[in-house]
């Protein structure tokens, strides 16, 4: 994808890219706890379960509020709507800063998931709606976004973390402080869809069989995920910095595959074989983990190697619901937002109680079963995805691919709010 004949990618308003960098700082927020786990554990003799729920209050929150985000910004707009998630990671990052308990951390991270979940859902309509070059250009800024917040995260986390465990929730915060001064008076407001979206739209949706198959897959390969995230950092005993370094190149990974490696294997082998593939080797991996948890080496090579087929496989499963939905997007990216992240909420809180029983070797083979009993449950919905690869190989390079293609750089549904979004401008 690239910009429109004539316009530099780069040569964009103000406002472009203050919500750019409001998105790197974002997703800065998915590895940037992992590094600190191991500190915050020791400075606030919390246990490994305790602190897993860091993430199981961010992603519960984050899932249900996918549930209304829609709902908020067809009302309030969608400037609005990122305002307040901005504000809202602002607070609440500082807060889980100041605490002093672990349980502090848990409920101000909760909030921080709510905020996040606001803001996600709308940045990329805003980017869509002010970028010059068309939605194609628009999505290649939003992937450099999310792939430099993703790399960058656990780095920073790792950086600010060796100074204090405190460093990088204060970090977030005044980042997120700048990004929102800078929203707020950059950013002009773009006018309400036509059509309001009901709250209760995406839960009717999943009575949908296809969107309910990729969403127990997505659930499923996130219990494998988050288990990896919140509890691999511990086994490789490593300093914060070190950890920082670690996830730093599963970041990189990560992003790099989720743009280039995801649609090259769609387009040799279609869908559902590539996911097939990447889900298995993504289970192997963990597994291997599981096994050899005592090895810090092991660990440490399994933890960088994911990144390649977590990216495929973040990209290509979000792609594939709104390749099989029978529903708008807007709506079927929350229904699906909202069943994947229960799962990865989940995930690290049961590991954690895992560990507490038994031991930290348990959680990661548990979490290899749960993404392979995901492929077999996608088996199960290999023909709708037949037909919607046949579908886009049929449309070619243009028409709706730029559609699909807002899929690839969105992992979390603001994409297809996006499309909406553009569709209210082009006939301001």
């Amino acid at each position: 994808m690239s910009a429109a004949p004539g316009q530099s990618l780069f040569k964009q308003p103000k406002a472009v890219f203050a919500v750019a960098f409001a998105c790197v700082v974002s997703f800065m927020g998915i590895g940037l706890v992992d590094p600190i786990l191991p500190a915050i554990s020791e400075k606030l003799d919390a246990t490994a379960s305790q602190v897993s729920l860091l993430f199981t209050s961010y992603l519960l929150v984050t899932a249900v509020a996918m549930l209304f985000t829609g709902f908020v910004s067809s009302h309030i707009g969608a400037k609005a709507t990122l305002i307040t998630g901005l504000a809202f990671i602002v607070v609440f990052a500082a807060l889980a800063g100041l605490s002093d308990s672990i349980n502090g951390i848990v409920g101000f991270r909760a909030g921080w998931g709510l905020g996040n979940a606001m803001f996600i859902a709308t940045s990329l309509a805003l980017i869509v709606a002010s970028a010059t070059g068309g939605f194609a250009g628009a999505i290649v800024l939003y992937e450099a976004a999310l792939g430099l917040g993703i790399a960058a995260g656990p780095l920073i986390g790792g950086l600010l973390g060796d100074i204090s465990w405190r460093g990088p929730f204060f970090g977030v915060a005044v980042l997120m402080a700048i990004a929102l001064l800078a929203t707020i008076t950059l950013v002009e407001p773009l006018p309400t869809p036509a059509r309001k979206t009901s709250i209760m739209e995406p839960i009717k949706a999943l009575r949908h069989r296809s969107l309910l198959t990729m969403g127990i897959t997505a659930l499923l390969y996130n219990w494998g995920f988050f288990t990896m995230l919140g509890f691999a950092p511990y086994p490789m005993e490593l300093s914060a910095i070190q950890l920082g370094f670690v996830f730093f190149a599963w970041g990189l990974l990560l992003a790099f595959f989720s743009i280039t490696g995801a649609p090259w294997l769609q387009r040799k082998f279609g869908t559902a074989p590539s996911l097939y593939g990447a889900l298995t080797v993504f289970a192997v991996l963990i597994l291997l983990i599981g096994i050899f948890t005592a090895n810090r080496w092991v660990v440490i090579a399994c933890v960088i190697a994911s990144g390649v087929v977590a990216g495929i496989n973040n990209t290509l499963t979000t792609q594939a619901v709104m390749l099989v939905s029978p529903v708008e997007r807007p709506v079927a990216s929350a229904a699906y937002g909202f069943v994947r992240f229960i799962g990865g909420g989940l995930a690290p809180y049961a590991a954690g109680k895992m560990v507490d029983h038994w031991n930290i070797h348990v959680p990661f083979v548990i979490g290899a079963v749960a993404v392979i009993i995901g492929v077999l449950v996608l088996t199960t919905g290999r023909k709708p995805l037949a037909a919607a690869d046949a579908a886009m190989a049929a449309e070619g390079a243009h028409g709706s691919s730029d559609d699909v293609a807002g899929e690839v750089a969105d992992e979390f549904g603001g994409a297809a709010d996006a499309i909406s979004f553009e569709k209210v401008v082009e006939h301001r």
